[in-house]
């Protein structure tokens, strides 16, 4: 866990990038690719002196008007694939539900990191802990459509066991995107850490499409047992969206921040 002192602002920092609907890199090399289907986005304003203490080093909180966010999303992982190969059989295809917050780095990128992901494959749970330091735990999941009506659940297997929960009604017709859901949906990479190092994972995907959805009920115990305030209000945003095809490139490591001297990859 990173203490304040390692998310500082480094010297020769470059301005911030805009956030825009499409990737604002292109990717050199796919290292996979999936589709995130039937999305579901509840976020609420965090304190960012608490969310600042949970960045990888190198990071710090990204602010919309001042202020940054915790989202609990739930989505469909579909086709999940290794560069240009056919998906993978049996395992290409999970639900999952994450915790994140929203950060940047000194070369301006914004990004998002993931407190947890919770899912019901445990071939990806063991291959992105080991691989990519990414925090996914093997959970109970499930999404299941009731006519308009869209429900997800995960509770987690072991340990406290969080919860989280989402149900909405999807009325249809296309929502035309506030600033701010663009700041919390438009992101073209995630930061995280691995082997001492903290790194940009950068992705590319297709605009978003969102559909006006009412909010029937929610858990997010889920952002507790991620070391967050335990919201207690009606989210501030709630979003809903068929889906879009993903593509991932390949990781680069953030430039060293004091007190961590830089190792060779």
């Amino acid at each position: 866990m990173a203490g304040h002192r390692h998310n500082r602002r480094a010297p020769h920092a470059r301005a911030v990038e805009a956030v825009t609907p499409s990737a604002p890199r292109t990717l050199d090399h796919v290292l996979f690719r999936q589709r995130w289907q039937d999305v579901v986005f509840l976020h609420w304003p965090a304190d960012p002196f608490e969310v600042a203490r949970l960045l990888p080093p190198g990071t710090v909180p990204d602010l919309h008007h001042g202020r940054t966010y915790v989202g609990l999303v739930f989505f469909r992982m579909r086709r999940l694939a290794l560069g240009p190969l056919p998906p993978l059989p049996g395992v290409g295809a999970f639900d999952e539900v994450n915790v994140r917050l929203y950060s940047r780095d000194a070369l301006g990128r914004r990004g998002v990191v993931f407190r947890s992901l919770d899912c019901d494959r445990l071939a990806p749970v063991v291959v992105a802990r080991a691989a990519f330091g990414l925090p996914y735990r093997w959970s109970q999941t499930l999404s299941r459509w009731y006519g308009p009506r869209l429900l997800y659940r995960s509770r987690g297997r072991a340990g406290p066991r969080p919860t989280s929960r989402v149900w909405v009604h999807v009325t249809g017709g296309t929502v035309t995107p506030q600033p701010l859901d663009g700041f919390l949906t438009n992101r073209w990479g995630l930061h995280a850490r691995v082997f001492q190092r903290s790194y940009y994972l950068p992705n590319t995907h297709t605009p978003w499409t969102f559909q006006h959805c009412d909010l029937l009920d929610w858990d997010a115990s889920a952002v507790a047992a991620a070391g967050l305030t335990a919201p207690t209000t009606e989210p501030v945003s709630v979003l809903y969206a068929p889906g879009v095809q993903v593509q991932f490139g390949l990781p680069a490591f953030l430039p060293p921040t004091p007190g961590h001297p830089a190792r060779r990859p």
